[in-house]
């Protein structure tokens, strides 16, 4: 029997996934407890246009990361540190210091999404990569002065 999952299942496919099961255990276990649907015209239009749907919604997320991504690729962000012998750092900068001083410039972006390489913790410009999707990434220019 083919069924559609409609969670994921483990050994068996993720969501979305068209299967051909035993028809014990599609009727028995998958169907019984909400994970597939049996493939049939309506259902399979159904997924067409969830997937579609999904689709959609992805483009428009990527256009959104793409239009804040051309708006800060060239921005620079300065921090103003204490320093100690020979211009060290005291500590380093943050990504949550890097994601507060973003919401003061009007982006919201989670410091989970910010990648710093190598700590900042001495005066200069560094690089730091920013991961808004899978598909948008760029870098921003983080400069510490005293």
């Amino acid at each position: 029997m083919k069924v559609i999952l409609l969670k994921d299942v483990k050994k068996q496919g993720k969501k979305d996934d068209i299967i051909e099961v035993s028809d014990g255990y599609a009727q028995n276990f998958l169907i019984k407890n909400n994970l597939a649907v049996p493939v049939s015209k309506t259902s399979t239009n159904i997924l067409n246009k969830e997937l579609q749907v999904r689709q959609e919604q992805e483009d428009a997320l990527i256009a959104q990361c793409n239009k804040i991504k051309k708006e800060l690729e060239n921005k620079e962000i300065t921090f103003k540190v204490k320093t100690g012998a020979q211009d060290k750092v005291f500590g380093n900068v943050s990504t949550k210091q890097i994601s507060e001083k973003l919401k003061e410039m009007g982006y919201s972006i989670d410091k989970k999404k910010i990648n710093i390489k190598s700590p900042l913790d001495f005066l200069g410009t560094h690089n730091v990569e920013i991961k808004l999707h899978k598909k948008v990434i760029f870098n921003i220019r983080i400069i510490l002065t005293k």
